[in-house]
């Protein structure tokens, strides 16, 4: 009987698999702390016979080479992966036992790279489980950008044929293992379901299976956000070889020696929590929580090569946060300091602190601030540091999705080169949860900058009454039977072809080329709608340039608002069922 057990990298969004019968087994796409992988077989009583990689990484730094040599295990890399060092070169169909009729047999699924391999386990000839590496995700697909630009359309195509192969070849009730799609950025999108499906479930539902290919291309490759810098440099660390793991303690630091390297420009990482991190931390430490996804966010934002001092509540603490910073090769710390911050500074120097809130408390900040302003007469207007700077941090995506009106978007990991864009005021930054907004608002408390730190979920901030830049359909029919004028940005074949009731037409091509809005809707609060979204945003901005003061979108267009129910129009003035184009 076969067994498949789980090696979560939660931090990286990422899993291996040690897969065996009763006396051996093999290890797919190891994490680079390989003791981990070695006590789940011990546990399990069998030898590693067999390291499998499905690829060349290029989210994080891979075991696969040192758990091989130090076991003695083959180490089996697709054969047009080109790697400088020694390994089993595999090539589609190849199968290789690992117990008693126990087969991996290799599949060739290029798309998240030329070279990517996936593994049938067959058990007495039956396919059981199929290890996908970063092909068929649950519910989505591996990222085909992470290569080489050049080749990233063509890579999107091959996805969609690898997914369609592994759903034509293997049985419904095929266990699917992917490496990634928990929370990884190699996702393509936000992987769907729960943390267990088959290929029957996923020829149901996965979006590479149920588009055709013009579609899923086109959705792929209009989805895909930023790749988190370090990126760069994993896959010419797997091609070359990983150095092995060192985790020893890092060189003690008292406080003289904190405050120097601070001095030199180096990082000084506080990896306390973000409550305890905003009541007091040394002046110039960057609060990077250890709980959560500590090292994709420090090796983002971290320049390559950098020196890092860390700082911990524990040994503990420290021990895990280097555990899983070796995974994305930032192998040792300079120095490393426990305790609190009273042990971290010198004598006679004070910790500093910044302040936490919620959106309610934004939006009471906000309005104090307006009444302030209001209050002020034109020759004593407000200093710019009375004023209330809102600061999103999340990724283009998300934004995308909604944001705040009248915020400023600068995304986490663009943060540290762009702090000068940032007007004077009092620093209030947030993201969708809290745990970035963390860490800008230590990036801009380092910089001597007034900063609170929302600490408080995106969808609160509807709640709390603060304006949306961009609405929904239901909210855009309710403005636009009101006060508002729903403004229809499309052009006029697709206005014909289905309409909001109501709705007044101005292309975006004619307001781009300079041409004034439409009289019904000039000097009115807009409401601006296209297909999908994105002229709409377009429009939105151009508008507010312009000196609109009262400029939404609607969120998922036209679309979004067939979908919803909501009543569409042809030009002749007849109902239409169809979906606008």
């Amino acid at each position: 009987m076969y067994f498949v057990d789980t090696i979560d990298v939660p931090g990286l969004g990422n899993r291996g698999y040690l897969a065996g019968g009763a006396h051996s087994a093999a290890v797919v796409d190891p994490p680079r702390d390989i003791d981990r992988v070695i006590a789940a077989a011990a546990r399990r009583g069998v030898r590693i016979t067999h390291v499998v990689e499905t690829h060349v990484h290029n989210d994080y730094v891979t075991g696969g080479l040192e758990l091989a040599r130090i076991t003695g295990a083959t180490y089996l890399v697709p054969a047009a992966a080109r790697v400088g060092y020694e390994r089993v070169p595999v090539a589609d169909g190849d199968r290789t036992r690992i117990d008693d009729g126990l087969v991996l047999r290799a599949l060739a699924t290029p798309g998240h790279t030329p070279h990517h391999t996936s593994y049938v386990l067959e058990e007495a000839g039956h396919s059981v489980a199929v290890f996908t590496g970063g092909s068929l995700l649950i519910g989505t697909v591996g990222r085909p950008d992470l290569v080489e630009p050049g080749l990233t359309a063509r890579l999107a195509r091959a996805q969609y044929d690898s997914a369609h192969r592994l759903a034509a070849e293997l049985p419904d009730g095929t266990a699917v293992l992917p490496t990634h799609g928990f929370g990884s950025f190699c996702s393509a999108a936000q992987a769907a379901g729960g943390a267990v499906t088959t290929i029957g479930r996923e020829r149901a539902v996965n979006e590479a299976l149920v588009k055709d290919v013009d579609a899923f291309v086109a959705d792929l490759l209009a989805g895909l956000d930023d790749i988190p810098a370090y990126y760069a440099h994993m896959g010419p660390v797997n091609a070359q070889g990983p150095a092995p793991v060192d985790l020893t303690p890092p060189r003690p630091a008292d406080a003289e020696e904190i405050a120097a390297r601070l001095a030199a420009g180096e990082w000084v990482v506080d990896l306390r929590n973000r409550v305890a991190f905003a009541k007091g931390h040394v002046a110039g430490s960057l609060n990077f929580e250890a709980e959560g996804q500590l090292a994709t966010y420090l090796a983002w934002l971290l320049p390559w090569g950098k020196p890092v001092t860390l700082l911990a509540e524990t040994p503990a603490q420290l021990a895990d946060a280097q555990r899983e910073l070796v995974r994305v090769g930032i192998d040792r710390p300079v120095a490393a300091a426990t305790g609190s911050p009273a042990d971290w500074i010198r004598q006679g120097e004070r910790p500093r602190s910044f302040p936490r809130g919620t959106f309610a408390e934004l939006a009471a900040a906000r309005t104090a601030a307006a009444r302030t302003a209001a209050a002020r007469t034109a020759a004593a207007r407000p200093a710019a540091q009375d004023a209330v700077v809102v600061l999103d941090v999340r990724r283009d995506s998300e934004r995308e999705a909604g944001h705040l009106k009248g915020s400023l978007h600068i995304p986490l990991h663009q943060l540290r080169g762009r702090l000068p864009e940032i007007p004077e005021g009092t620093v209030w930054v947030h993201c969708a949860g809290g745990m970035r907004a963390a860490i800008a608002a230590s990036l801009l408390d380092a910089a001597g900058r007034d900063v609170v730190a929302v600490d408080d979920g995106f969808a609160a901030a509807r709640d709390a009454g603060l304006p949306m830049a961009r609405i929904t359909p239901a909210e855009a029919e309710e403005r636009a039977g009101s006060d508002a004028v729903l403004l229809d940005v499309r052009e006029p074949d697709e206005w014909a072809a289905g309409h909001a009731p109501g709705a007044v037409l101005a292309p975006l091509s004619s307001l781009t080329a300079g041409e004034l809005l439409p009289k019904a809707a000039q000097g009115r609060p807009i409401v601006a709608i296209c297909r999908s979204g994105k002229r709409s945003r377009e429009a939105a901005a151009l508008l507010t340039a312009r000196g609109g003061t009262d400029v939404v979108d609607v969120i998922g267009g036209m679309r979004a608002w067939a979908e919803a129910g909501l009543p569409v129009v042809a030009e002749s003035g007849a109902g239409t069922s169809g979906r606008p184009r």
